[in-house]
């Protein structure tokens, strides 16, 4: 009663979608390494946010192109985008500033070929055993106490 389940359900897929999130910048912009390159804690503080800001510009981009193909933002590959995204902007400096809306539109338009598959809703994973390599005991009736 205190506690109702639908609004359990609500906050622990929304939890899950944070969890993801938190494995795309872990993975895909920070490369899966365990450490940051910074000592002190400021400079850490700064890594810190400039992943945060990595991550939510890309979004802003993916977003942007989700919306004009009609289909939702987490439909898009992070780790594809992302690298769509960095690639745009390490060519973006050797071009004048007046080309900048023309690239920026040819980069959106390319992050809607990133659309990832649609899931099948009756995946199930049923519980398989690993066959072993060595025997196993056989299991006993308990009715005809008999193997």
């Amino acid at each position: 009663m205190r506690y109702p389940s639908d609004e359990i359900v609500d906050l622990y897929s929304h939890r899950w979608k944070i969890e993801l999130g938190y494995r795309e910048m872990k993975q895909t912009l920070l490369n899966s390494e365990y450490t940051l390159i910074s000592k002190r804690p400021d400079m850490v503080e700064q890594e810190l946010w400039g992943v945060l800001l990595a991550y939510n510009l890309i979004r802003v981009a993916m977003t942007e192109a989700a919306t004009r193909k009609g289909i939702w933002p987490n439909q898009l590959s992070f780790s594809g985008c992302s690298s769509a995204v960095v690639a745009f902007l390490l060519t973006t400096g050797l071009t004048s500033p007046g080309k900048l809306p023309v690239l920026y539109e040819n980069l959106i338009n390319q992050l809607s070929y990133y659309e990832l598959p649609i899931r099948r809703e009756d995946r199930s994973y049923p519980r398989w055993v690993k066959p072993s390599k060595y025997p196993t005991k056989k299991k006993m009736d308990p009715v005809t106490k008999s193997v």
